[in-house]
C-alpha cells in the first residue's frame, strides 16, 4: 500500500517473495499476503495472550496483533535496532504483524530452486514452512503466514481494542 492508501501496482510481477532475517536465518513471505512494512510501534500487552504474541497495536483503524517470531521459533530475545521491522501481513482473520530481525528484498523465485520442506519430526507444524528456495546458493524458508500468525487468532479483538482506548485515554 502506497502511504495515501491507495493500492500500489508492482512493476516486476516475477518478484513474488519478501525476503527477512530471524536470527541467522533467511525466510520469505508470499508477496500478496504483505500489506506494509512498517518500523516497530509501542505495543498493549493482553493477559493470558500466548507467548509469541508480543501485543496489540491499533494501525489505521485495525487493531493488529503483532507475533514476534524470534519467540515463534524459540530463539532467544534480542533488543529492537535499527533493522527491526514489522512485516504486517493478511490473514483470514485479519493483518496480523510479524517481528523480524531484518527485511532483506523483494525478489522472485520459481519452481527450479525450490525444494523440499525437511521433515524434522516434532515441532514441524509449528515451524509452518510452506516451501524452501535456494537462492543465490542460500536456503530459503517460506513461511505459511495463516499457520505462524495462528496463535494471533486466539487474541480476543474487542478486548484488545477496549484495551487501546483505555490506554490512549487520559486520567
Amino acid at each position: 500500500m502506497a502511504k495515501n492508501g491507495t493500492a500500489r501496482s508492482r512493476s516486476d510481477f516475477s518478484k513474488n517473495l519478501v525476503g527477512f532475517t530471524v536470527g541467522n536465518v533467511r525466510y520469505a513471505v508470499e508477496i500478496g499476503a504483505v500489506s506494509e512494512i512498517v518500523n516497530p510501534m509501542p505495543t498493549v500487552e493482553l493477559p493470558h495472550a500466548p507467548d509469541v504474541v508480543a501485543g496489540v497495536v491499533e494501525h489505521r483503524g485495525e487493531v493488529v496483533p503483532i507475533v514476534d517470531l524470534r519467540r515463534r521459533f524459540a530463539l532467544p530475545p534480542k533488543a529492537p535496532d535499527r533493522r527491526t521491522k514489522w512485516v504486517l501481513v493478511r490473514t483470514h482473520t485479519g493483518t496480523v504483524g510479524l517481528v523480524v530481525d531484518s527485511v532483506t528484498e523483494v525478489f522472485g523465485a520459481g519452481e527450479d530452486s525450490k525444494r523440499g520442506v525437511p521433515l524434522l519430526g516434532k515441532g514441524d507444524d509449528l515451524r509452518g514452512f510452506s516451501s524452501v528456495h535456494k537462492v543465490g546458493g542460500e536456503l530459503i524458508f517460506v513461511i505459511d503466514v495463516e499457520r505462524v500468525a495462528a496463535p494471533a487468532a486466539e487474541i480476543d479483538v474487542a478486548e484488545a481494542a477496549a484495551r487501546l482506548r483505555q490506554e490512549a485515554t487520559p486520567e
